[in-house]
């Protein structure tokens, strides 16, 4: 975009009421200032308009909605402005308190029937999203003491201006890059250092040449697949990144595989750029970074980047928050089936309407990106002689690395110890790394907790977790060392993650990404001393670091891109 237009972004969007703090420091609750203005939101569905007179009238809702929204937003002179003020204007992500099962199931209940977007929710939080004309028929679905334990995380145009800073552009739309950082986030400063792919989130049409480019200047270690082919006939492309022994005199052994996956859901774009940072920095480490080359040698890293191909054209091109795939439904207006659902291990679709964002569709692996995964995985274990040994499903947000079982907590999976061993191991990679972020270990089953007197109680979750590819992976195809990894941040930004935190996020899950492989090499944890280590062989000639890898407590070299 042309400097002019960034004059009058700057003008429309960061007038100093808007940024005097971060969206998450307003935390007084709106609804308590009379700041109500009655407002309608003609940009509404067809289909959502007819939901709200019918929950008005099932529920005995007043007609009249009351918003939270400032004055309407004058005319910005783009397109891309113009579309984002009709779209999310109008739309506010709250953070609710709970700490009694009654709330949490009242909670669940009301998003349920008014069919809210559910962003996350964690221990006694949940964070929802929904047009501000639903606000009253919200709060009175909701027990009183829920009504006053809440708080905004971004509403009126900071969701809005935090929506245009994850598209790219050539400046920075703020004088004051702090801006974008909340207090939770330490700061990291956008240098010329890192490869420019990672200075923005990147669409699909960039994402896929890039991919060939890599397969294409990386021969020896780098090959381009096809995962499948998504609804509406998209490749669901990786990368294979790993070198094959050459010598045919003996028999090979299958070849273990780590399968690292992101964009399960469409508008989760820090999942997809993490990915293609760990791809870039094995392809790039191979053959100068000591350890990356051991791993390169030892195992297959298979990166899937998008998918949900689908839904993430959609997120960059229609609705930056769309979260399912593009499939049709039986409801007209309905479209798109949660496909991190739609894994028949404990499917659970029996009480879910179409038009909920956590769809599952009408039956197991309809989703058809979930199924050609799937089939993907059998016919590599089965007929290509692979084993898959680990599988890392990155998601945003909330930083938890959660092992299995999703589906329920009244089951603990066999290998419960080796999976906690491992994750725990991660967090503190993370945690010692050169981010120093802290990442929580949990069971993906447990959902929402609430704490008293020092222990802590399930309540009833917000939304179901049955049919997840986490418990499929690990359950149906055996794979020992499955986790699904949720990405910064904590909430400040969501599904918004401010771009500046690419690479940072990128740094901290590889520096993950070598520790899992030191793990599964015997190097770390348990099974350290149940093998002896290898001996550390001499530095490469192109590699005077000197550092022996087989080190339990050694910091991981840092990789220049």
């Amino acid at each position: 975009m042309r400097q002019p237009t960034f004059a009058l972004l700057s003008l429309l969007f960061l007038a100093s009421s808007l940024t005097t703090a971060a969206p998450h420091d307003t935390a007084t609750s709106p609804y308590a200032a009379g700041t109500y203005a009655t407002t309608h939101n003609p940009s509404l569905r067809p289909w959502r308009r007819l939901s709200d007179a019918i929950i008005r009238r099932l529920w005995r809702l007043p007609d009249s909605q009351k918003s939270l929204a400032r004055e309407d937003a004058q005319d910005g002179g783009n397109a891309l402005v113009d579309k984002l003020v009709a779209q999310y204007s109008e739309n506010v992500v709250l953070r609710f308190r709970i700490r009694t099962a009654e709330e949490a199931r009242a909670l669940a209940h009301a998003a349920d029937v008014l069919f809210l977007d559910v962003w996350e929710f964690n221990h006694d939080w949940a964070d929802l999203r929904l047009n501000k004309d639903r606000l009253s028929s919200l709060m009175a679905m909701l027990p009183k003491s829920l009504q006053a334990s809440h708080e905004p995380l971004l509403q009126d145009f900071h969701l809005t201006q935090a929506i245009f800073n994850t598209y790219p552009s050539p400046h920075s739309t703020h004088p004051d890059d702090n801006y974008r950082f909340s207090p939770n986030i330490q700061h990291t400063h956008n240098t010329a250092k890192g490869h420019p792919f990672f200075q923005d989130y990147q669409p699909l049409s960039v994402i896929d040449p890039w991919m060939n480019l890599m397969s294409s200047m990386f021969t020896t270690h780098v090959r381009r697949i096809n995962i499948g082919i998504s609804y509406e006939g998209r490749d669901i492309p990786a990368l294979r990144v790993g070198v094959h022994p050459t010598n045919n005199q003996q028999p090979s052994k299958p070849r273990k595989t780590v399968v690292i996956t992101g964009g399960l859901h469409a508008r989760e774009w820090i999942s997809t750029s993490t990915v293609n940072y760990l791809a870039w920095s094995l392809i790039n480490g191979y053959g100068k970074h000591r350890e990356m080359t051991r791993l390169l040698e030892d195992f297959d890293f298979v990166f899937v980047p998008t998918l949900n191909p689908d839904g993430y054209v959609y997120s960059w091109e229609t609705d930056r928050l769309w979260r399912k795939n593009r499939q049709p439904t039986s409801r007209r207006f309905c479209f798109g089936l949660d496909l991190d659902r739609s894994y028949p291990y404990k499917w659970d679709g029996e009480s879910s309407y179409p038009c909920s964002e956590s769809f599952p569709g009408d039956a197991p692996f309809q989703g058809v990106e979930a199924a050609r995964f799937a089939e993907w995985a059998k016919n590599e274990t089965e007929n290509n002689n692979v084993e898959i040994v680990g599988f890392l499903d990155l998601h945003s947000y909330s930083q938890q690395i959660l092992y299995p079982y999703s589906y329920s907590c009244d089951e603990e999976p066999p290998s419960i110890e080796d999976l906690e061993e491992l994750a725990l191991g991660l967090a503190k990679a993370i945690r010692v790394s050169r981010t120093g972020q802290t990442y929580k270990v949990t069971s993906a089953c447990e959902g929402n907790v609430a704490f008293a007197n020092q222990e802590k109680y399930f309540l009833p979750r917000i939304e179901s977790s049955g049919g997840s590819a986490l418990d499929f992976f690990y359950h149906e195809l055996k794979v020992r060392y499955s986790y699904q990894i949720k990405l910064r941040d904590t909430g400040s930004y969501g599904f918004l993650l401010p771009k500046e935190n690419i690479m940072p996020t990128g740094e901290e899950m590889l520096d993950a990404l070598l520790y899992f492989g030191r793990f599964m090499l015997g190097e770390v944890g348990m099974a350290k001393e149940e093998r002896p280590l290898r001996a550390s062989k001499p530095a490469r000639d192109d590699d005077d670091s000197g550092v022996d890898w087989n080190c339990e407590d050694c910091e991981t070299e840092a990789i220049e891109l």
